[in-house]
């Protein structure tokens, strides 16, 4: 059966021509295609040269977006004796250690990160399978396992995200608000571009960038120029 487009969306396409776009080109048209009715986010498809099975071809990092995600982040902390009381004072807005992890065995999943302390690890491994599927199992490389309790939270908070290469070696990615300006998207795109680039896995072979497609969370996708992109300072993008 053949999914009936919208005339909202209809509309939006034809707006986007069969070509790579320059990044203020594409971030304005991405702007111009979010006719939803509600607030949608900016978001990056990026298909790389990798094939993920091989563990010198994963590729799983965190970005801080310099103009933040526009989103509120709910961080859960599960930790020991002290640190629960610090990650409380720092801003998480649940903490706790034992209780917490029964707590979501049950199915309690009201965060959007969750940090732990090195030490907990042992004890959270059995969530595995509640949170590997979303995402949200700790990892020391995406910065969730640390004793840095305080920094690990307040990054979060300010628009830090964990992102990874899924099986087919695309990594999908929101940095932004389709409502930011077209310059804080790009500072965000741009940051975004470099940590991937920084993270390039040892084993990745042949050309590393193979398509970048940029859309609204209910738009149509634009070819975004990834030369382009890589071309631009952040001075200049700033």
């Amino acid at each position: 059966m053949v999914k009936k487009v919208s005339k909202r969306l209809r509309a939006a396409q034809e707006k986007v021509e069969d070509r790579s776009y320059e990044p203020l080109e594409a971030l304005t048209l991405l702007k111009e295609t979010a006719t939803a009715k509600f607030s949608e986010s900016a978001e990056a498809h990026i298909r790389l040269g990798i094939d993920p099975k091989y563990t010198d071809q994963q590729l799983r990092t965190t970005v801080i977006l310099p103009k933040g995600t526009g989103q509120t982040v709910r961080v859960a902390v599960i930790a020991r004796g002290e640190k629960v009381a610090e990650a409380t004072n720092a801003g998480a807005d649940l903490s706790g250690s034992e209780e917490l992890i029964e707590d979501i065995q049950k199915g309690m999943m009201d965060f959007d990160v969750l940090i732990a302390t090195p030490d907990m690890m042992p004890k959270i491994a059995k969530l595995g399978r509640t949170l590997g599927p979303r995402g949200l199992m700790p990892s020391p490389k995406g910065g969730t396992v640390t004793t840095d309790l305080s920094r690990a939270i307040e990054e979060f908070k300010a628009g830090k995200l964990e992102f990874r290469a899924d099986k087919s070696g695309i990594v999908h990615v929101q940095f932004g608000k389709a409502t930011f300006d077209p310059q804080d998207l790009l500072l965000n795109l741009k940051a975004l571009q470099e940590c991937v680039d920084r993270n390039k896995p040892s084993g990745a072979k042949g050309r590393y960038w193979r398509t970048m497609y940029i859309s609204a969370t209910m738009g149509p996708s634009i070819e975004l120029d990834i030369s382009a992109l890589r071309d631009y300072s952040l001075l200049e993008a700033a």
